[in-house]
């Protein structure tokens, strides 16, 4: 089937669908940076490629021709617990009518749309409820579930809505439900704490001291851990539980979280980089990095063996931080580090080679957002070849 591909990112969607033999005509995406990886990845020659969907005319829609699906991962910080939860009366929002302008014009037979699963309680379901009402009075009965990209094949705790619309009248059967190929997997639902950093006097345990089990699962990667690298222990992509093992300093929304290596990544966030990448914990650490710090020192990742306040200072207090600096905590049996942007785009599950390509006309920064930005491809390939089964 053609699918037309909005706000399309680095091409999640796109290749998904491609890889269960789908065919895209053009693509949608405002993100100057995220079109660079786009384009490099992927071979748009000849489509249609839109920039800020808002701008897209009437006339330049018609202009598309036949489409079979509309993809679309629309904006979801208006929905998601991590934002304000303005919904409709944030612009973000709304740009879920543009999807149904574009849908109102080229009458596809599916709408594939994902999102966070805030969208579903929002405003107590009433968001839902009128997103649901805008499909219904386009002609469209509306199928979702939500699904983990933990049982499609990739460690990372990420759960998202998926909504199928069926043109009525237009055939085909339902999608869901269905399950992943590791629906019952032996990951570990629960998230273990097993201590903290924080000094003795403190009696108030925050996300930054948190210090998890590496029996438990890792969560999910957020947009703004580039801030705040989380950490995980190598080696990285390993089918078992999420495990947190220690935390560095600064710490948002658990970005200072070290993860074991033998657990699930969390779920990966838009704006990674800038120091709030996740970190995995190296096993085995070498005098090189850790010559002077001892089991319990508070450390600078960017200062290892310096006995100054750049470097070791000691159990129970932390660096200052300095900008662009890491500071951790050493613990029995290894060292941290973050996870490089490739391993997060593994999480995504994009192959090295789409990687390769994006790494070539962008910074570390802008592929940390991308890959957290993005769709889980493996989840879009399941759900495509579903929907591929339902056609014929």
């Amino acid at each position: 089937m053609k699918f037309l591909d909005l706000f399309a990112g680095i091409g999640g969607f796109r290749l998904g669908m491609e890889r269960a033999g789908h065919e895209c005509v053009g693509f949608c995406e405002i993100d100057q940076f995220a079109r660079k990886s786009y384009k490099a990845i992927h071979d748009t020659e000849g489509e249609f490629e839109f920039h800020d969907i808002t701008r897209v005319t009437d006339e330049s829609v018609r202009g598309i021709g036949r489409v079979d699906v509309i993809c679309g991962g629309f904006p979801c910080q208006a929905f998601s617990i991590a934002g304000k939860r303005a919904g409709f009366e944030d612009t973000r929002g709304t740009l879920f009518f543009e999807i149904a302008r574009f849908a109102s014009i080229l009458r596809p037979k599916y709408l594939f749309l994902e999102n966070v699963t805030g969208l579903l309680n929002h405003d107590n379901g009433n968001t839902f409820e009128t997103i649901l009402g805008a499909l219904d009075e386009l002609g469209y009965d509306a199928e979702w579930q939500v699904f983990n990209s933990k049982n499609f094949g990739v460690p990372q705790n990420r759960e998202r809505v998926f909504i199928i619309g069926h043109l009525r009248g237009a055939g085909g059967r339902a999608v869901f439900p269905f399950g992943g190929e590791n629906t019952q997997s032996d990951f570990e639902p629960r998230i273990e704490v097993v201590g903290s950093t924080q000094s003795e006097d403190s009696h108030s345990l925050g996300q930054k001291e948190i210090v998890y089990s590496p029996d438990g699962v890792m969560g999910c990667l957020t947009a703004t851990d580039y801030k705040g690298p989380k950490q995980v222990a190598i080696p990285l992509l390993t089918p078992d539980r999420i495990k947190v093992v220690g935390v560095i300093e600064p710490n948002f929304n658990q970005s200072g979280c070290i993860y074991d290596p033998e657990g699930i990544a969390p779920t990966i966030r838009t704006m990674q980089g800038g120091g709030l990448e996740p970190k995995i914990a190296v096993r085995e650490a070498t005098s090189k990095g850790y010559s002077e710090a001892t089991v319990g020192d508070s450390i600078n990742l960017s200062h290892p063996n310096s006995a100054t306040r750049r470097g070791r200072v000691g159990k129970q207090v932390a660096n200052t931080l300095l900008t662009g600096e890491e500071q951790g905590v050493v613990t029995p049996n290894f060292r941290i580090r973050k996870l490089t942007p490739r391993e997060c785009w593994r999480l995504q599950g994009f192959p090295d080679w789409a990687f390769d390509k994006a790494q070539a006309v962008n910074s570390n920064s802008q592929l940390y957002k991308q890959a957290g930005n993005s769709v889980t491809v493996n989840v879009i390939e399941a759900i495509a070849r579903k929907l591929e089964e339902t056609d014929e």
